[in-house]
This record gives structure tokens, sequence and C-alpha cells, in this order.
């Protein structure tokens, strides 16, 4: 049986994880985040399997964690916190949870889209600043999103922008019916959304180019991973307001740090990686968790 820990719960992944490790499940000590990287080999020595929230395993990390065998990922996106090849390269298993949080995921992106349509983070701020600004927003019925990456979080989100009135556009990276050319996509979406799986191939993939091709004032959503977005690029498009508003769940480092560029932009939508976070989407993905780690 494998020895388990799960490295960096915290509070509110707590409630919910006892209500789904149940007696017959395999043991796994539960340890409370965050870990700072330099900690984590001291921290799961003697433990083979680690089910990992969102602590980072370098190459170097990886190469110091002896007996490590198996990883699990609470996610898709392993490769954000994990160097994928290098655990592979030692012989360490790499798991990943997908689906689980499907029409979660797609329902706060749909929020950040209401959001950056109508400017509601920044008058929030005013208001709590004691000023007062009424700022003129977007009706998004009518107006087009287009969904970059037709998977399970895409086919949710188009289904909900169809349901307010929005015209869908998708594009997949390997085409599907009824997709479009990502280059068409751009040039007719008033609202871009999304929601491409992290690699090699995907990296960068929203670049200067691409943004170019977008229209003037383009809302731009990320639940994906920041990767996926050449932010140099995003944010000098930002400051000429080619981007209108940019929303994003996710940071190239989470948290970001004090030096993040997107913390000095004014167009900006920002949530702490909370897209999945709701208790129906979490007790399936720790549920999928402890029956990764016991099969080893």
């Amino acid at each position: 049986m494998p020895k388990t820990l799960f490295i960096d719960s915290t509070p509110d992944i707590d409630k919910v994880w006892k209500r789904v490790h149940g007696a017959n499940d395999i043991p796994v000590t539960v340890g409370m985040g965050p870990v700072d990287e330099p900690d984590v080999p001291a921290k799961i020595a003697g433990y083979d399997t680690v089910i990992n929230d969102a602590t980072y395993f370098s190459a170097p990390t990886l190469a110091k964690c002896a007996g490590l065998k198996h990883i699990v990922f609470l996610g898709t996106g392993a490769a954000s916190f994990v160097d994928v090849a290098a655990a592979q390269k030692l012989g360490i298993k790499v798991s990943t949870i997908s689906g689980y949080g499907d029409t979660t995921v797609a329902e706060h992106a749909m929020g950040l889209v209401f959001a950056a349509a109508r400017h509601i983070a920044t008058m929030h701020g005013i208001v709590r600043g004691g000023a007062w600004r009424p700022m003129q927003g977007m009706e998004l019925r009518g107006k087009t999103l287009g969904i970059v990456g037709l998977g399970g979080i895409g086919r949710e989100m188009a289904r909900l922008g169809t349901g307010i009135g929005l015209n869908v556009l998708a594009y997949n990276r390997t085409a599907k019916p009824g997709t479009v050319p990502i280059d068409e996509l751009l040039a007719q979406s008033d609202i871009v959304s999304l929601h491409l799986g992290l690699n090699d191939q995907t990296r960068g993939f929203l670049n200067r180019e691409r943004i170019a091709r977008t229209r003037p004032g383009v809302i731009v959503v990320n639940t994906a991973r920041a990767g996926v977005v050449d932010e140099p690029a995003l944010i000098a498009a930002l400051k000429s307001g080619h981007v209108g508003h940019y929303a994003t769940d996710v940071f190239g480092k989470e948290p970001p740090s004090p030096d993040e560029p997107l913390l000095r932009v004014d167009n900006v939508t920002l949530t702490s990686h909370a897209g999945y976070n709701t208790p129906e989407a979490a007790m399936t993905m720790y549920r999928r968790a402890i029956d990764l780690a016991a099969k080893g």
C-alpha cells in the first residue's frame, strides 16, 4: 500500500476532504500548506506518493525527493507546478484529474465575463475607497464570444454563453464540427475566453501577432493557465487599450509576486485561481485523487 501525503491542504480544502476520505480508503497524512519549495524534500521524506494542490516541484527539487514514486496533482495543469519531463526521467509518475469541475470553472469564467464587461471589480474598489464613478459597460446580448479550446470546460462555456444571448464561436486545436480557424475567431469576437491546456504547443498561444488580430477593445478571459498568453504582449495591449480588459484566474507564479506586471495595470479583473473551487467540484476531485493514489 502506498504511503501517501497530501502535502498542502488548506482549511477550506480540509472541510471537504474530511467528507470524502473514508475509513475504508488508504491512509493519507494531511499537511497544511503553503509549502516553500526548499522545504519540499524534507516534508515528503518517507512518503512515496504525494497529493499536490499548489506546491512547486522543479527538476532540482524532484532530484532531491528520494523515494518519491507518484505525484497526484489536484487538477489538469500539473505542468504549471511540476516539471513533468524531469519527473518522467526520474521515474516519478504524475497523475492529473480532468473533468471534475467543467461546470464550476465555466461558471467562474462567465462570472469574469460579466465582471469585465461591466467593470464590476473596478467600481467595487472605487466605491469602497469612498469615491463614485459610474462606468459605461458592454451589453452582452448579441455580442460574440470566442471560445479557444473546446474541451469539457469550453463546451460548458458555450452552453452558458448561448443561454445569455451571446453568439458563440469556437476554435479547437484539433478541428471539430462547427469550429472555426483561430484567426476568424479572433477577428470576430468581442470576448475571447481561453480554455487550452498548457503544453509546449500552447505556451504563448495568444502571442503578439494573435493579439493584434483581435478587435480593438476586446475582453480576454483566462481560466486556463497563464502560460498560454504572452504576458509582455498582453500588458502592452492593455496599456494601449487594444485589449480593453483582461480577466484572469491564473498567474505564472501563484501567489503572484509584488512585481507582477498585471498588478500595475487598471483594466484587469484578478481572482486567485479559484475557478475550480466549489464543494461540488472538490468532492469529485478529492475522490478521484484518493483512488489514483491507491492505485499507485
